[in-house]
């Protein structure tokens, strides 16, 4: 599907109310529990790629963290996150809308500290969009930085929202990452849906050497 038209799909996608999205998840423990292994200072810089609707970002702010960015390449989806995080918190979340395999602002943040991605990377079928997305994680990750990454397992899912998917087990992740990441932890996670169906997803958190 070509960039416009995925745009186009996940504008559709987060008209519908957020508990009646496949990935949707009240609390985001297993991601905050990654996070705790970071023992980051609460002013490390956070980006939430394919960030949606989610929940994470509130957590986060429950938390003490003061520098969190989040990205989509839906305006809408973006649009509707920055709108409840400022009622609820009064907190200015900044929102990229970008494409992480082509991008045009992420590219140019200063040196992160933590890359959160749930649910994205199994989007990128082609191998250029897997390199694009692996390129701009080494680019914007800072030395000693972490990269939290959540995907779906090899026993995954096939699809999601009507997309096929490319599934993924530690291995592959380090592989793509090279080997001036290191896994630090990872583990086996079966998510269930808000429709009760049953999601394995594998979670690693690395970190840049």
């Amino acid at each position: 599907m070509e960039a416009h038209n995925l745009k186009q799909h996940w504008d559709t996608v987060y008209q519908k109310e957020d508990e009646h999205l496949g990935w949707f998840e009240p609390n985001p423990e297993q991601t905050l529990a990654l996070i705790a292994e970071t023992n980051l200072s609460k002013d490390a810089t956070i980006l939430n790629v394919g960030a949606g609707t989610t929940t994470l970002i509130e957590a986060l702010l429950d938390k003490g963290f003061t520098n969190i960015i989040a990205n989509d390449l839906s305006n809408f989806a973006l649009r509707k996150l920055k709108d409840r995080v400022q009622k609820s918190h009064h907190y200015h979340l900044k929102g990229l809308v970008d494409d992480l395999t082509n991008p045009k602002k992420l590219n140019k943040l200063l040196p992160i500290d933590l890359w959160i991605d749930r649910a994205v990377l199994h989007f990128f079928l082609k191998e250029e969009e897997q390199k694009a997305y692996f390129n701009l994680v080494k680019k914007i990750v800072s030395k000693k930085g972490f990269v939290i990454i959540a995907v779906f397992s090899l026993d995954g899912a096939e699809k999601c929202s009507g997309l096929p998917l490319q599934r993924y087990n530690p291995e592959m992740l380090q592989n793509k990452l090279g080997l001036d990441f290191k896994l630090i932890k990872t583990f086996n996670f079966t998510f269930i849906n808000p429709f009760g169906g049953e999601r394995p997803y594998v979670y690693t958190l690395f970190q840049r050497q």
